[in-house]
């Protein structure tokens, strides 16, 4: 029987109460914080949303492990945080198995149609990649087959037990907050084209108000198919009976209605791309930093990216330059630039690209790029390194309109044998594509519009290829023992907002909670993501923050600065492990609605 709630309520609470003594203060290692550290013993979870954390705290308080505690809690986030991910979300997934010693990576991306090729959208869509409100931009949900992965490879539970807190969340509803209702309000517009999403979202002809309860029936339909699959093969064995869930979403009743609706509504997706489609297991990449062992996602993902920056920043002691001081973010902005002009040359999907990672993630290499940092002077250029003589220098666009930023989620879970799991999961844009898909409550992540349509580069469209995303996790081992899993949505701006964190509790000695609320700043100064992939030469962001003498000095070393609200640049979280005192810190970012719990 699942425990009782009423001791996590009053952890919530106690979570959510103000500390107003450091909240317009500078300095981010004062004991006061927005929120507290939440400590255990036992397990921790942090997500960007209380309902989804108290979803994984209910499977691991039954028995559950973290891998069926994720599985849950991303469910659950689906319903709760919909505007940011959601069942047709794509993911990126690092895992520690505490029984083998060994980190693993999921691919949970989506993988561009057949029909989609670079040819076709010079043909009929003007040479231009989708915009994002529409099923051109769709692609095919990932999260299904990482669930399944997990549960069958390392989970304990059935797929009607961990799908349960999501089906009880679609059935009886849950108020909505304001940020959710908000969201809703500011995508009435992508939202209202549609009639299936309209029925949904906007239930009156208007976003709801928040406080209104929030139902999604068709979605708890959908996921109840999933479990009638796995019941009816449960006399073949758990493996049977999973992968039978698993393959009625890919290659049963409902992949038929997804593609169905996809070839009515203008989508390239077809029935067959629907059941070719896999996640994938893959080896992890990573690097040493100042001792620790931080690691990586590897393909279709910007990840990697980070340990380029990481590496050319452990060449600087960042603790003597002073916290968010002027060298100090100066320094970090200009690795990040370098690394980021490596993201646009070398990463993408490893199955239809090699990507030099013996040099991209070498000291010496870290060294030469390095050498291109100028103390005083801010970089106006895209500089990719030469790992490697095979990849097509990046074209550069500087203009359009692209941002920087963008919609995902966050599930981080630790139990008490010490497996791990940070799972980023995302729509990609507010609502993905606006599109729910017929009666499955399905709305797709829109990450179509993240291709190349330049032949030749790490990241150019072909049919079957996975899109280079975002998404990104970090998983961090000290001695080989397991030290951190932290994880931020924010479009292109999640390796520099995971980076700050992790350099946070790395370099300045902070807790979890200090290294989230810290101050943050973000750059503009590389090509984004999202389609017309615009470079904003020189820009970057800082919260208000940081302090005004710091501004000045950075703008004198040619920066060109945009001030944002004081806590605006968010939505981290994350927890960290004592492997002498065996203590969990959790920590959730007072930027949005994240929560943190431990026990």
């Amino acid at each position: 029987m699942l425990c009782s709630g009423r001791a996590f309520r009053s952890i919530l609470i106690f979570c959510s109460l103000t500390i107003f003594a450091n909240a317009q203060g500078d300095d981010p290692s004062l004991d006061n914080t927005m929120r507290p550290v939440i400590r255990g013993r036992t397990a921790a979870v942090s997500s960007m949303k209380a309902e989804a954390t108290e979803a994984a705290r209910r499977i691991l308080q039954a028995g559950g492990n973290a891998f069926d505690a994720a599985v849950a809690g991303q469910a659950a986030l689906a319903l709760t945080d919909f505007p940011m991910n959601g069942v047709g979300s794509d993911a990126e997934i690092l895992i520690y198995n505490a029984s083998e010693k060994k980190v693993y990576s999921i691919n949970a991306e989506p993988r561009a149609p057949k029909l989609a090729t670079i040819d076709w959208y010079k043909k009929n869509n003007g040479g231009k990649l989708p915009d994002s409100d529409g099923l051109l931009a769709g692609g095919i949900p990932g999260v299904v087959d990482a669930w399944y992965i997990i549960l069958d490879r390392w989970g304990t539970m059935s797929f009607e037990q961990v799908l349960q807190p999501a089906i009880d969340l679609a059935e009886k509803g849950f108020p909505l907050s304001e940020r959710l209702s908000g969201l809703i309000a500011e995508s009435q517009e992508k939202i209202s084209k549609y009639p299936s999403t309209v029925r949904i979202y906007l239930p009156d002809g208007k976003p709801p108000k928040a406080g209104a309860i929030f139902r999604n029936p068709d979605l708890a339909r959908t996921l109840k198919k999933l479990i009638e699959a796995e019941n009816a093969s449960k006399a073949q064995g758990r493996h049977e009976a999973l992968k039978a869930a698993r393959d009625r979403f890919y290659k049963g009743d409902i992949a038929r209605e997804l593609a169905r609706f996809s070839e009515a509504d203008g989508g390239l997706f077809r029935y067959e791309d629907f059941a070719a489609y896999t996640a994938k297991v893959e080896e992890p990449v990573s690097i040493e930093y100042r001792g620790y062992q931080v690691y990586k996602n590897p393909s279709a993902t910007q990840g990697p990216a980070e340990l380029f920056a990481l590496n050319i920043l452990e060449g600087y002691d960042l603790k003597s330059f002073g916290h968010n001081s002027p060298d100090f973010i100066h320094t970090s902005v200009e690795a990040l630039k370098l690394a980021m002009a490596d993201r646009e040359k070398f990463l993408g999907d490893a199955d239809f690209i090699k990507i030099p990672y013996d040099r991209l993630l070498s000291k010496e290499y870290a060294r030469e790029r390095r050498k291109l940092i100028d103390p005083q002077k801010a970089s106006l250029e895209l500089r990719p390194g030469e790992a490697s003589t095979r990849a097509a220098q990046p074209q550069v666009n500087l203009n359009g309109n692209a941002s920087h930023d963008g919609d995902t989620s966050y599930m981080a879970v630790v139990d008490q044998a010490r497996n791990m799991v940070s799972f980023e999961p995302s729509l990609h844009e507010i609502m993905g594509t606006g599109v729910v898909m017929g009666d499955t409550g399905i709305i797709f992540n829109c990450r179509g519009d993240y291709y190349s349509l330049t032949p030749g580069e790490a990241n150019s469209l072909e049919p079957g290829k996975r899109p280079r995303s975002t998404l990104q996790s970090t998983l961090v081992m000290k001695n080989g023992r397991p030290y951190a899993i932290l994880g931020s949505p924010g479009g292109d701006d999640q390796i520099a907002r995971t980076m700050q964190t992790l350099i946070n509790l790395v370099d300045f000695g902070m807790n979890i909670q200090q290294a989230i609320e810290a101050p943050r700043w973000s750059s503009s100064s590389f090509p984004a993501s999202y389609f017309p992939h615009t470079m904003y030469p020189g820009v970057m962001s800082v919260e208000a923050r940081i302090p005004e003498a710091t501004r000045q000095a950075l703008i004198a070393r040619g920066h060109k600065l945009r001030v944002q609200g004081p806590w605006i640049l968010g939505s981290n979280g994350g927890i960290v492990l004592d492997s002498k005192t065996g203590v969990l810190s959790a920590g959730a970012d007072p930027r949005v609605e994240a929560y943190a719990w431990a026990w």
